[in-house]
């Protein structure tokens, strides 16, 4: 009996299940039927409701799903690429039932990028002054499309930029890349502003930014008098970033390297009182021309600047500002890295005395001539080589300094009759001494008017008469002394086997630097001067030596 049951129950479980089983429907439904989004892409989420296996499909590279296939109901992920193009595009995504023919689409609808270039910044603002590597700024800029930066030919006087190349490399997807800006001082006591104006380089039609705009406060007012100056020379030796400090409670009387003007000093004015007249700027470092702020020593008299860190590297020119001191007698510019002069140092032409050695002139320039400079007496260019070459002929670099552009010793110079001390030693010139036959020759007429000259002088080149120095030394001369130097009436003066005579290397032809007609001793030059000189070699009949101590 009791087995009877349990047969009873077993069928009657079978048949309540099979009764179930007929009432459960298939179903398959898909919650989406079109999704739009931007150009940048992302993702969204549909459901998939079934009861049965399924699968999606599209034929678009930049869609996917996930997961792409299930039995049963399921939260699919829709991700979107980012859009390549300017373009919008569309495609389609299919939910196929595997176990019918059922399928279910929707749409994907992604728009394409507009033409754009943005910047992060709408406005700078700059102050009159700060340190070289400090006075520079960075722009952000958002782009699909190349550009060009636009300044005014007026901003261009002041900023500068260095732009890095966009990579456009995802097609019209917009790429960050930045613009770095350089800015120099302003003198003026005046605001200056200036816009940067971001152009696509195509012409078309874009969503861009305005203009940016660059404002610059204005430099303090220095007045001409002596608390101008003060402020002038604390100025220049912070742009110049010296080590000098001043105490600025002292009088400028008490400052070192500083000299004021007294009324017993030659050349005093009423207006001089209390300004400067000397002042020397040493053991600094700059990348740049000479402060602005050198302008307003109207009273000076003489400056001195001459750097310690001269790397030999640099290619600076003198600027403007130093050219505006047309009272100036004496000027020293030495170290600093001058590779050339300003086109407006010509006014200077009261200079007396000019120094420009141990910078990196290529070439003496060519402004440096007597009817520039009517009262110059001492020019001094040593040691202008950017690097120590013994052989020219094996030399690759091009930019050496020392006067290396120059087609032997610049006639000009040697022209030049009212210095008193010509200084080109420690630098690259070679080939022979001009000759200067062509130059005017001392005539009787000369000998006449001058107790100390010999007639053997008559005929002979009148070069550089009133030289007391000249120093050539450590060049790559080479080829015959000529006789207007051999002879000249100031050549016992010239400490020639030191200054003159003493050579070294090899010039660009591989030629030894050196003299062949050097002379051993300057017997024949007493002998020439018989007379009129005195040789200081000899005490009566005793010769004491033949070489310069």
């Amino acid at each position: 009996m009791n087995r009877l049951k349990r047969v009873l129950f077993t069928l009657s479980a079978l048949i309540i299940l099979v009764s179930c089983e007929e009432k459960i429907e298939n179903f398959f439904e898909v919650d989406t039927t079109k999704i739009e989004i931007g150009a940048e892409g992302g993702s969204r989420v549909i459901n998939v409701s079934s009861n049965q296996r399924w699968a999606a499909s599209t034929q678009a590279t930049w869609i996917t799903v996930s997961p792409a296939n299930g039995k049963a109901t399921t939260e699919c992920k829709i991700i979107i690429d980012s859009a390549l193009t300017f373009d919008s595009r569309e495609n389609v995504v299919r939910i196929s039932n595997l176990d019918t023919d059922e399928y279910q689409e929707f749409t994907i609808s992604q728009s394409g990028f507009e033409r754009t270039l943005s910047i992060d910044e709408p406005e700078v603002d700059l102050p009159d002054y700060d340190h070289f590597d400090n006075r520079k700024f960075q722009m952000v800029v958002e782009s699909n499309v190349d550009f060009d930066v636009v300044l005014s030919s007026e901003t261009e006087k002041w900023l500068t930029y260095e732009k890095n190349d966009l990579v456009l490399d995802r097609g019209a997807r917009p790429r960050k890349t930045t613009v770095s800006f350089r800015w120099d001082i302003n003198s003026r006591p005046a605001e200056r502003v200036a816009e940067i104006t971001f152009q696509p380089k195509d012409g078309g039609a874009y969503s861009t930014a305005d203009p940016i705009s660059v404002k610059q406060q204005a430099a303090a007012v220095i007045e001409p008098g002596a608390k101008g100056d003060s402020l002038a020379v604390i100025a220049i030796s912070r742009n110049l970033q010296t080590w000098l400090n001043w105490d600025q409670t002292l009088p400028m009387t008490q400052w070192g390297n500083v000299e004021i003007w007294d009324e017993d000093d030659p050349g005093y004015k009423p207006e001089y009182k209390g300004r400067v007249k000397y002042a020397k700027f040493f053991l600094f470092e700059t990348k740049e021309s000479i402060p602005y702020e050198i302008q307003y020593l109207t009273a000076a008299e003489e400056i001195y600047i001459f750097g310690n860190t001269n790397t030999f590297m640099k290619s600076l020119d003198t600027g403007e500002y130093i050219t505006k001191l047309t009272q100036l007698k004496r000027l020293t510019i030495g170290a600093y890295g001058l590779v050339s002069l300003h086109k407006d140092f010509v006014n200077l032409k009261n200079l007396e005395y000019l120094d420009l050695s141990s910078n990196n002139l290529q070439k003496v320039p060519e402004m440096l001539n007597p009817e520039n400079f009517p009262n110059l007496r001492s020019l001094i260019l040593n040691a202008n080589q950017r690097y120590a070459i013994s052989d020219l002929s094996n030399n690759t670099r091009s930019e050496i300094g020392g006067f290396s552009d120059e087609d032997g010793l610049p006639i000009r110079l040697l022209e030049w009759d009212n210095l008193d001390t010509l200084r080109l030693s420690v630098n690259f010139l070679q080939g022979n001494i001009p000759d200067m036959k062509n130059h005017r020759k001392y005539t009787a007429e000369d000998i006449a008017s001058c107790d100390s000259l010999p007639e053997a002088l008559i005929g002979m080149p009148k070069v550089l008469p009133n030289i007391k120095m000249f120093a050539i030394n450590f060049n790559r001369f080479s080829g015959e002394i000529p006789d207007w130097m051999l002879y000249h009436p100031n050549f016992d003066q010239w400490y020639p086997f030191i200054l003159v005579f003493s050579q070294e290397g090899k010039d660009s032809e591989g030629n030894l630097a050196g003299f062949t007609n050097e002379p051993t001793n300057m017997d024949y030059y007493y002998d020439f001067y018989k007379g009129f000189k005195d040789n200081p070699y000899y005490e009566g009949e005793d010769e004491i030596s033949d070489t310069i101590n």
